[in-house]
């Protein structure tokens, strides 16, 4: 038996020769592409901004940006005791709980999404996340009996929560919320918000794969990403060249992130509706939308979803979506019509 739960990076930068014409700035200020790393939740962020050097302060900027990503990890993080989603799961739902402005939105959004997808999307699955094995709780690596799952399933469920406000309250003691699934999405909001606080409006932005980027490069390119394709084998291979623009890019997929019993693999991907690991040939979902909160929920969703009703669902609601389907030895691309415009 084998787990597999090294934190899979979809997308990354590469560096491209796409000259454009008409895209270089008007003035002669020297501006200069500034890159900023390091680690939060669980991974790596890496930062590109192009200013001005004599006007941005590199170590003054880091420090704000670590703070920052530091308060967002204390609001959302189940791996830590004292966050403030720990203690909102450990509360007994007796009475309505005053929510960080942070925290609300996360959950308002999740709340919007879990009935905007019929459910695909269901930040309460965290008690099967961790019953897989997939959860801070690290349980050991064996396929859940009926009986575990069944003492779990009926504390789940989106309709379980509500917010009023900022007001949160949930029906039962039971009922646990895990926002895994587009905690990162925010955080990269989050920072791109303030750059912008900064007056830094040309950056790239990522944190675990999860992006979004604004204006021009520092050589007047606009900013190119790579969709890694999906291969499960720890190589790093380009699947397809995108170009965002103005938006934020997330992507979902399970094939670095699951467990193997007896032969058989099992997807850390938790459908709502069968609460069982996803079972299908969808294995990469990339989004692309203004905000890197919702691509990242939607990307999940989608996932959960599978090929032919994740389609049909991007295509109905006039989303930008690529979705990578694995057939015999290859794969199968299948964007929607919004998403073949970001194509280079």
């Amino acid at each position: 038996m084998k787990l597999n739960n090294s934190r899979f990076y979809t997308l990354w930068i590469l560096v491209f020769v796409a000259l454009l014409s008409g895209c270089f700035p008007s003035n002669n200020t020297p501006l200069q592409e500034v890159l900023l790393q390091g680690r939060t939740m669980g991974t790596t962020y890496n930062i590109k901004v192009v200013a001005d050097p004599a006007r941005v302060d590199q170590l003054q900027l880091q420090q704000a940006i670590d703070k920052r990503l530091v308060q967002v990890n204390q609001e959302m993080s189940t791996y830590i005791p004292d966050s403030e989603l720990s203690l909102l799961n450990k509360a007994d739902g007796a009475e309505a709980i005053t929510l960080s402005e942070g925290l609300s939105a996360v959950i308002a959004e999740s709340i919007r999404l879990g009935e905007y997808t019929n459910g695909s999307l269901d930040v309460t699955v965290g008690p099967l996340v961790n019953l897989w094995g997939f959860g801070p709780d690290a349980r050991p690596e064996k396929v859940p009996s009926e009986l575990e799952l069944v003492k779990v399933r009926s504390h789940i469920g989106i309709d379980k929560v509500s917010l009023n406000g900022n007001q949160f309250s949930k029906a039962e003691p039971e009922v646990y919320v895990d926002l895994s699934t587009i905690a990162k999405g925010y955080g990269v909001d989050v920072i791109a918000e303030l750059l912008e606080s900064y007056g830094i409006n040309r950056y790239l932005v990522e944190i675990g794969g999860e992006m979004r980027l604004k204006g021009f490069k520092s050589t007047g390119e606009l900013w190119h990403v790579a969709v890694e394709k999906p291969v499960g084998d720890g190589s790093r291979q380009v699947h397809q060249i995108i170009v965002p623009q103005d938006n934020a890019v997330a992507t979902s997929g399970d094939y670095r992130n699951y467990i193997e019993v007896d032969g058989k693999r099992y997807s850390h991907i938790i459908d709502p509706n069968t609460q069982q690991p996803i079972d299908h040939k969808l294995v990469s979902v990339t989004v692309i939308h203004p905000s890197a909160m919702t691509a990242d929920g939607l990307s999940t969703a989608i996932m959960v979803m599978g090929p032919e009703r994740g389609l049909a669902f991007a295509q109905e609601r006039d989303l930008a979506a690529m979705l990578i389907v694995k057939e015999g030895d290859g794969f199968v691309e299948l964007n929607t019509v919004k998403f073949v415009g970001y194509l280079k």
